[in-house]
């Protein structure tokens, strides 16, 4: 933590008004005397006033960065908000800084509505007020993490004329899919605590927690919350973690790839969030994006690809063109008796039954040869339930290296995260027939058909994105429960993330010649 630079000009509480009247309130941070600069905006509503203080000779900051493991340093001045640009660096830097609160949040006026068309359209009049100022040269971009992020796809999809880029941080793009019911499993962790905490603090019309009981189901609703991506058009730089799979990971990746922009660049890592948004090549990369951008460069599609041998150890770090990667090899390895994976389909049928609640099955392949994975992956299951008609399951995939388990950096500091991770409510498993791809199963959530006594259905289940080097003698592992795979001890577990259980019953998996049961796994050739 550092002090505020000296000298530095601070409006606070600046009024802006939005088409319906209601006043949005933003501080503006900006060097004296310098002339109309290009302009960084995020909005959000976590309190733009809501910034680290002194006490004595310490600093007292965010309470989530003191209750989440960070697996390195996170530095920042004074004046940066929660998962905002820091105005220090980025006035030096030669931009005008706003931090703004969102309608209902903070000192801004009204009642909010999270994710709504209602809150991309204040953004809009916000972005077109900014061009107005006299400090300003017309031209905004915007940066942020998490909800500073999704706020960009939200805004960008309406195509604001002064809005010139936007450099989404990790940021989920569908409530439903990404967050609240992933492949329709109940988030119950995470939604519960932030939603708390946005009814303690803001004012909305609802909280997501409250609209899972109302709207289990992809409806409406949800849908409503989606920007349409292909509406974006201006440059955008995207963060896509492979660390935070319960949260943004898809949805970063899918902003990226179904986007409309022809000028938009993917830059992937698997370290802690905020350390990573706040170190030194993070920045680096964002400003030689926003010059680019403000300067003119043509446009161009390309990626970051960051690729981990374990957390700590990154085993390459090159350029690409596309995701996923248009070389991939997708390979299936089918589940077999003995607990194997297989290159070959097995000629016999078999199975294997487990608790719902409890117990669990898993395969193994043992890679020849080092073998880079690098993408998203896919298991197709048999399943058969006795005792319920219904159940979720979720779905990991581990690696492990001299009969040890490997741990990378994941979601919420968890810094014993598999390699990848799938859910999928198995009554909700029909998929959307439009965006469904092999490596990429998405379940259209919207007419369970429960599972009749003795059937046996096909269940699809999606695994996030990830890039992971498997050195020869080392182990991929698929492991498939009727339970969430993270110990539920706080020091040990994946908190807050927690999802709903399953029905007490048993789930058997069938494989052999009329089960085709396997994982998709994106080989790249070496």
């Amino acid at each position: 933590m550092t002090d505020p630079p000296a000298g530095l000009d601070v409006e606070r509480d600046v009024g802006v008004p939005t088409r319906d009247g209601t006043v949005l309130r933003v501080n503006v941070f900006r060097q004296p005397a310098t002339g109309a600069r290009p302009v960084i905006l995020s909005i959000h509503p976590y309190g733009k006033d809501n910034l680290p203080r002194r006490r004595g000779n310490r600093w007292a900051f965010s309470v989530q960065y003191r209750i989440l493991r960070q697996p390195q340093p996170v530095r920042f001045s004074a004046l940066t908000g929660w998962e905002a640009p820091d105005p220090a660096w980025w006035t030096a830097q030669g931009f005008v800084v706003v931090n703004a609160d969102s309608r209902g949040c903070g000192r801004s006026d009204g009642a909010g509505r999270l994710l709504s068309r209602q809150e991309a359209e204040d953004t809009y009049d916000l972005v077109q007020w900014i061009a107005g100022q006299p400090w300003s040269d017309g031209r905004v971009v915007m940066l942020g993490v998490s909800y500073l992020a999704i706020s960009q796809y939200a805004v960008a999809a309406l195509q604001p004329p002064a809005l010139r880029a936007i450099c989404p941080w990790e940021g989920f793009t569908d409530a439903y899919r990404d967050l609240t019911f992933p492949g329709g499993v109940r988030e119950t962790g995470f939604t519960r605590v932030w939603s708390r905490n946005v009814r303690r603090d803001t004012r909305q019309a609802y909280d997501l927690e409250r609209m899972q009981d109302a709207h289990p189901l992809r409806d409406e609703f949800w849908r409503s919350l989606v920007p349409d991506l292909s509406a974006i058009k201006v440059p955008m730089l995207v963060c896509g973690s492979f660390s935070d799979n319960n949260l943004h990971s898809r949805g970063s990746i899918r902003a990226f790839t179904h986007a409309g922009s022809g000028h938009a660049r993917l830059y992937t890592h698997r370290a802690g969030k905020w350390a990573a948004f706040y170190s030194g090549p993070a920045l680096t990369e964002q400003l030689r994006f926003f010059r680019a951008v403000l300067d003119g460069t043509p446009a161009s599609r390309s990626v970051r690809l960051e690729v981990r041998e374990d957390r700590g150890t990154v085993a390459a770090v090159r350029e690409e063109a596309e995701w996923p990667l248009a070389r991939t090899h997708w390979r299936p390895m089918y589940l077999a008796g003995g607990g194997l994976l297989t290159a070959q389909r097995p000629s016999e049928e078999g199975g294997i039954t487990f608790e719902t609640r409890s117990g669990a099955a898993a395969f193994s392949w043992t890679a020849p040869a080092d073998i880079e994975l690098t993408g998203p992956m896919a298991a197709r299951l048999w399943i058969e339930l006795d005792g319920c008609d219904d159940a979720n399951l979720f779905v990991g995939v581990e690696k492990w290296r001299d009969g040890r388990f490997v741990g990378f950096e994941g979601s919420y500091g968890y810094g014993r995260d598999r390699v990848s991770t799938g859910w999928q409510r198995i009554s909700l498993r029909a998929l959307d027939a439009d965006l469904s791809r092999p490596w990429e199963p998405v379940a259209a959530c919207t007419d369970p058909r429960p599972v009749a006594a003795h059937e046996v259905v096909e269940v699809n289940v999606a695994l996030g994105p990830s890039a992971t080097l498997f050195r020869a003698g080392e182990q991929l592992r698929l492991v498939v429960a009727g339970r969430w795979l993270c110990p539920r001890n706080p020091l040990t577990g994946q908190l807050p993330a927690a999802y709903a259980g399953s029905p007490r019953g048993r789930v058997k998996l069938h494989w052999g010649p009329r089960y085709d049961a396997h994982l998709l796994i994106p080989e790249i050739p070496g």
